[in-house]
């Protein structure tokens, strides 16, 4: 879920503290979905049941994939990826892949990654707008991703995004493969949505 929902504005907002990865870890949990974007906390809409719907697809048929050719991790719930530094962002992928090669098979150390995954996939909401989609994808191709799937729940349709590669968007009918990432998986882009 993408979509960022500013706290009313405050008149100390320019004297207030930026918050580190680590202080926005330790945070109390207040019950409401929320990254750190360059020190600040944003809060964000708590997803539709339909999204939660299409992440499920999207880690069955990666999870799958991945634990079958013993390729690496598979993450959801918003786990935090860390994009950017000093100051501080930690973004919430909907889905992401970090091969054996980045992080060991076992379970994650505690707090967040120093590396960032291969893969992401971000599901676009009907709410959701491209602009704030567009800046977390940029984030994270920055901060070392390899391949970016937006999954839009409208068109559904699938947008892959590399750096300093055109867009790519493949129709509901077309597959997907991304073998810079996970060599040989394929899936209809319908599948996702089903």
């Amino acid at each position: 879920m993408v979509i960022e929902i500013a706290e009313p504005l405050r008149k100390d907002v320019a004297n207030e503290a930026l918050l580190t990865a680590e202080e926005f870890m330790f945070l109390p949990d207040d019950g409401r979905p929320k990254e750190l974007v360059r020190g600040r906390v944003i809060y964000m809409n708590v997803p539709t049941p339909r999204h939660g719907q299409i992440c499920v697809k999207v880690i069955r048929l990666l999870a799958d994939y991945a634990e079958e050719h013993h390729l690496g991790h598979v993450v959801s719930n918003d786990s935090g990826v860390r994009t950017e530094r000093g100051p501080d962002t930690v973004r919430g992928a909907d889905v992401a892949f970090y091969s054996f090669s980045r992080v060991p098979p076992g379970p994650f150390p505690q707090g967040y990654l120093s590396v960032a995954p291969e893969l992401v996939f971000e599901v676009r909401s009907p709410t959701d707008r491209w602009g704030a989609i567009w800046r977390k994808v940029g984030e994270y191709l920055e901060a070392g991703v390899t391949v970016v799937c937006v999954l839009d729940q409208v068109t559904e349709r699938c947008h892959v995004y590399r750096n300093e590669e055109e867009i790519q968007v493949i129709q509901p009918e077309e597959e997907l493969t991304i073998s810079d990432v996970l060599p040989e998986f394929r899936v209809v882009v319908r599948r996702f949505f089903e």
